[in-house]
């Protein structure tokens, strides 16, 4: 009932220590009374039927984990069991997307061990394609060898579902309460520019005059002509076309 009354947004229950004195509170009462309506409205958690196969949805975020066990009804439609999620440790937000989304299948299955374990077999999902591959990979880390032997105690298949319709867990893995809000997170940097000094180009435009192919350039922009174009080298008539002058500067560029 605590972690009930947590989830209603009662931060402590002081009474639940053995040596509180009870003080049932307006804030007490509030949340007793969001538990009970939770109960009775949408989406109402079934009892788990042992007579028809188990599947498990999950996925993970930037900062939390998320999954559900759920059940076909007697009309084909999805039903909860049972909803679970967690926010990351400061350790396990640094995990590659993989293994994040590896640890709330771990997670997943953890956490709904009595209902899984020996059971027939179920189906988790996924909505990362490349999971499926992933656990049956020769190349793997430490951590997901051990990850990988626990899951070796389950009967299960891994199946693809696409983000649009699992969006339970992706709900359960996105809760705002979860989120880590970085001080800088939001910060705009200020990025220094400069530009090159005019007594560098002034030089550049001198050197020009000493330059062998640099200087026929300017004279034929200055007058074309074929006379002109003539006096260029070879390699520098077939490209010509590709050069400008913009105050007394040359540029190229390469057409594609």
């Amino acid at each position: 009932m605590a972690y009930a009354f947590k989830c209603q947004g009662t931060e402590a229950v002081p009474w639940t220590r053995h040596d509180a004195a009870w003080d049932w509170t307006a804030g007490c009462q509030q949340a007793f009374d969001a538990v009970k309506q939770g109960l009775t409205e949408a989406p109402i958690l079934v009892v788990p039927d042992q007579d028809r196969p188990f599947h498990v949805v999950w996925d993970a975020s930037d900062f939390a984990i998320g999954c559900a066990l759920m059940q076909h009804d007697h009309e084909g439609r999805d039903r909860v069991v049972y909803y679970q999620s967690r926010q990351l440790k400061p350790a396990e937000r640094n995990y590659p997307v993989h293994d994040k989304e590896l640890l709330a299948m771990k997670y997943a299955l953890a956490t709904f061990r009595v209902y899984l374990l020996g059971s027939r077999p179920f189906v988790v999902y996924t909505d990362h394609t490349s999971l499926r591959t992933a656990i049956k990979s020769p190349l793997i880390s430490q951590r997901r060898a051990r990850w990988l032997s626990f899951f070796a105690e389950y009967n299960f298949q891994v199946e693809y579902k696409p983000g649009r319709l699992n969006v339970v867990a992706d709900a359960l893995s996105r809760r705002p309460e979860y989120a880590v809000h970085k001080p800088y997170a939001n910060c705009i940097g200020v990025v220094r520019t400069s530009t090159p000094s005019s007594s560098l180009l002034d030089d550049v435009r001198s050197a020009y005059a000493n330059d062998a192919d640099a200087k026929p350039l300017l004279d034929y922009f200055a007058a074309p002509s074929d006379k002109c174009r003539q006096k260029l080298a070879k390699h520098l008539r077939a490209r010509v076309h590709r050069y400008r002058v913009h105050n007394g500067l040359q540029h190229s560029w390469r057409q594609r």
